[in-house]
């Protein structure tokens, strides 16, 4: 388990290739995972939302697998942020969050994950922002939301304002296309909450070129993560809840990841 509560550090979804026989015993049921997973992390971003939206029998075993205090974030369907792109998404946040219901204080932060915008989807961030505003606006109360972009031209003032305007966290993600960590802090404030969230998701397409079964560390991250360390530093003493997930596709073993994200933040006590 992490060492305070105000930052908690897990992986992006429970299952991966490559985690039986390693994270998980050898011969563990898979209906066992969720159970074994809390007992060493007490967060995770599902991943699998992202794709369907789930059932009120899963989302209840995932409450009743878990101890009391662990905190479930998950990805918005991609129907409202890839498909549909906030239109008319009403009616789809509704049975999405209605089937989060289960979870209840167990429900962390949800992400509301948009791919990189073209020209042709939208011309510059002020056109995505005339989107967002009245989305923003008729989000129900009572959640904490967080919204992830891919343009680094975005991260400007009008953005992160909107998100301030409505308590939503920027998602800060240690991705190829963004700004390091260090760098954007030292050009603006990036929190817009009383959270942040932050993810880990590295290079897909280069280290797919080295494996796919995520079973071992094969990208040397402690640099990279040093640098969210001190980030954090700076967001703890804030006093600001501090999520973050990393994906296996960052280093090639997510557990092995959180595992160095605490060891370096003990190395700085």
């Amino acid at each position: 388990m992490t060492p305070q509560t105000s930052i908690r550090i897990g992986t992006s979804a429970f299952t991966a290739a490559g985690w039986p026989g390693t994270f998980y015993p050898d011969g563990m049921k898979s209906i066992d995972y969720l159970s074994h997973y809390a007992q060493h992390f007490d967060t995770v971003e599902v991943d699998s939302t992202f794709y369907r939206i789930p059932s009120l029998t899963t989302t209840r075993n995932w409450y009743a697998k878990t101890p009391k205090g662990f905190l479930f974030a998950a990805k918005v369907p991609q129907t409202i942020t890839h498909e549909n792109v906030l239109v008319d998404c009403d009616g789809e946040l509704k049975k999405f969050l209605s089937a989060m219901e289960p979870l209840g204080e167990k429900l962390g932060p949800l992400l509301f994950q948009f791919r990189y915008f073209n020209k042709k989807a939208f011309s510059s961030v002020d056109g995505f922002l005339k989107r967002l505003a009245p989305f923003l606006k008729k989000l129900p109360t009572g959640y904490r939301f967080a919204v992830e972009i891919r343009n680094k031209n975005w991260l400007k003032p009008q953005l992160l304002d909107l998100l301030r305007e409505y308590g939503v966290a920027l998602g800060l993600i240690d991705h190829p296309w963004m700004p390091r960590p260090l760098e954007f802090l030292e050009r603006t404030d990036p929190i817009t909450a009383d959270f942040t969230y932050i993810r880990w998701l590295g290079d897909r397409k280069g280290i797919e070129e080295q494996t796919k079964t995520w079973n071992k560390t094969i990208v040397d991250r402690r640099g990279d993560l040093k640098e969210w360390v001190d980030a954090c530093r700076t967001f703890s003493q804030r006093r600001v809840m501090i999520f973050g997930f990393a994906n296996n596709h960052y280093a090639g073993y997510a557990p092995s990841t959180v595992e160095l994200f605490w060891d370096l933040w003990r190395e700085g006590e």
